[in-house]
């Protein structure tokens, strides 16, 4: 046995090692190779996609162009243009300085470079696989530079298998794409997948660049910032609160048109906005921050997405201050509705819980009580219901317990009458006023133990009910989104949902991104029952939705927020059905604060114990919590 263990590793194996590093999907060799296209001095860069880059990433600029010798010498680790001394890694201004990209592509990939600088009258081919050069001869080509890389992972098959699919892979490469032509407005850029041209985005203005990626409807919510201070200049664009989303998607930082990520700076934006956003919602941004290089580290990390700079608080606190003041001259303040429910009360309440004689013969709110008949009659004055309908209610709270047989079944008689609905939400005084001749009414019929066995909200947010051992507490959000959950999922794979068609149709305008995506899932969408169709480029009419939904205001927000949810979640153990049904159902379920008839919880209670699966919501969040009557008494107990 030789006593020596450690050795050299082989040159190939080396290079496969460190090119992990800097390569770890298609989308990091189109970052590299853009990049150094940005950095020739291109006016026009063109991106070639085939089978989301495993097959074929090519690049072709107009730019500088390489000699034969450059050329050789580019695919050499930490040969680099941009470094002449340790000094210079503190006054880089451009994307690529450490001589690694080529020399990782070409580790794990098949590389054929074709380059000319204009003077020259021929150009240089290379022909390079798995680090070694098979063909270098002279040959005509236009001047600049064009490096297709075919058949990434070659030689790596286990890299290879532990990529995501077509549709996922394809989609970092947009977002690289679309980073470094944001950074770049006043280059153009094309983007052809599987031989199509996918995305076109001419030169220009940063605000028309901005509108090319993401929609003609941003032309109209983005505010401009521009500072200029000693320390720092800021310019760019923030979206009016109108343009916030509810995921992280839509906003960019760039430091010496570079994109980074930064949370820190993000909560400079967030605060920025104060209280203009809406609820759970997030801002667009699109910000560039010009800085003394020496101020800043941009080497903490391969991918180059994160900085340090050497005083943090002092650009938060230029950032807040710039956004504020953009917003400000913007005019943009948070807007008083005169006409609002509550604008005059702390709280939203509706009519029904401010009490207020009844006139004889005056109909009451439909939405009060849907079986309301006009009487003459003295009760029906003081409790807002005939005697009929006082008989009918009492019956059915009696007969609540039928619906929790599973939990523990009461015996009762059935009942045919659909129950009313009512509003839970009275005043102290309005039970004040209507139980007391309830109660005489009642008193021989309604035992008073068996009235608290009605379902009643809490908070707006969770549902009461009584069940035989106690009482249940349930999320009505969570119970909402089970059982949406289960009949989509039911619709994909078994039988079509019917579609609710809507009396305007509307137009969709998304991001190129989300657009590619709806695409993809639209058979699935539509097996769901969404009535919607291409409307060329990135439009789509929707005629309908599903039925389950019909009851949704805006058709097109439920759409935005399902293309967010479907893009967050992120489950690599569910196929494509459980995760489009699990992000519907996210999108679609009733909201915390909804204010629920009695007639819409005992429906949300009945299905929700018809489920396969009624304890727990789809992300795995509990539907219901039991509390027993024991339970109860042994808080009262000293």
């Amino acid at each position: 046995m030789s006593d020596n263990l450690v050795h050299l590793l082989p040159d190939a194996i080396a290079n496969q090692i460190a090119a992990g590093e800097v390569i770890q999907r298609p989308a990091s060799v189109v970052k590299e190779l853009v990049e150094n296209a940005v950095d020739s001095g291109a006016s026009r860069i063109d991106l070639i996609i085939k089978d989301s880059g495993k097959t074929l990433i090519q690049v072709v600029d107009d730019g500088c162009g390489m000699s034969e010798t450059d050329a050789r010498m580019s695919l050499e680790r930490h040969a680099t243009s941009k470094l002449r001394t340790a000094d210079d890694l503190f006054n880089l201004r451009t994307m690529g300085f450490r001589g690694e990209a080529l020399a990782s592509i070409v580790a794990v990939a098949q590389l054929e470079m074709k380059t000319r600088r204009a003077p020259d009258e021929l150009g240089t081919r290379l022909l390079v696989e798995g680090s070694e050069i098979k063909v270098q001869e002279p040959i005509a080509t236009p001047p600049g530079t064009s490096i297709a890389v075919r058949n990434l992972f070659f030689n790596v098959p286990a890299r290879r298998q532990f990529l995501k699919s077509d549709s996922v892979e394809l989609r970092h490469i947009r977002d690289e794409f679309t980073r470094i032509a944001l950074a770049n407005s006043e280059i153009r850029f094309d983007l052809y997948v599987n031989d199509r041209l996918d995305l076109s985005l001419p030169a220009g203005k940063l605000r028309q660049r901005i509108v090319q990626v993401f929609g003609k409807k941003y032309d109209t919510l983005l505010v401009p910032i521009e500072e200029d201070t000693d320390v720092l200049a800021i310019s760019g664009f923030v979206g009016k609160p109108e343009a916030a989303r509810k995921s992280r998607v839509g906003q960019f930082f760039f430091i010496n048109n570079r994109f980074i990520k930064s949370s820190y700076l993000h909560h400079a934006v967030v605060n920025a906005y104060d209280e203009l956003l809406p609820k759970d919602t997030y801002p667009f941004y699109c910000i560039y921050l010009d800085i003394d290089p020496g101020r800043i580290d941009v080497n903490v990390h391969p991918t180059k997405q994160e900085i340090k700079f050497d005083n943090e608080r002092i650009i938060y606190n230029y950032l807040k201050a710039t956004i504020r003041h953009g917003l400000g001259r913007a005019s943009i303040m948070p807007s008083i509705d005169f006409e609002a429910d509550n604008f005059f009360s702390p709280s939203r309440t509706s009519i029904r819980s401010a009490p207020q004689a009844v006139d004889e013969g005056e109909a009451l709110p439909s939405k009060m009580n849907p079986d309301y008949r006009a009487s003459s009659g003295g009760n029906s004055a003081a409790t807002g219901m005939s005697a009929d309908e006082a008989s009918r209610h009492a019956r059915n709270l009696r007969n609540w317990q039928k619906l929790y047989e599973g939990l523990g079944s009461v015996e009762g008689p059935a009942t045919g009458d659909a129950p009313p609905e009512l509003d839970f939400s009275v005043d102290a005084t309005d039970e004040g006023e209507l139980l007391p001749s309830r109660m005489s009414q009642e008193a021989d019929e309604t035992p008073m133990e068996k009235v608290d066995r009605a379902p009643f909200q809490l908070h707006r947010r969770y549902i009461v009910s009584s069940i035989k051992s106690g009482w249940l507490l349930i999320d009505q959000q969570a119970a909402h989104q089970r059982i949406l959950f289960e009949g989509f999922l039911n619709n994909l794979r078994n039988t079509p949902a019917a579609s609710q068609q809507s009396l305007f149709p509307q137009t969709l305008e998304l991001p190129h991104a989300d657009a590619d995506m709806m695409m993809t899932i639209l058979p699935d969408l539509q097996s769901l029952g969404f009535d919607i169709e291409a409307f060329g480029g990135n439009s789509f009419i929707v005629r309908g939705v599903p039925a389950e939904l019909a009851e949704e205001n805006n058709e097109k927000e439920l759409l935005e927020q399902l293309l967010e949810q479907f893009k967050q979640n992120v489950d690599m153990e569910s196929d494509g059905h459980t995760r489009l049904a699990r992000a519907l159902a996210r999108s679609g379920a009733i909201r915390p604060g909804q204010s629920l008839g009695e007639a819409e919880m005992r429906s949300l209670i009945d299905r929700l114990f018809a489920c396969e699966q009624p304890r727990l919501a789809p992300n795995g969040r509990k539907c219901f919590v039991e509390y027993e009557l024991d339970e109860v008494a042994r808080r009262f107990e000293s």
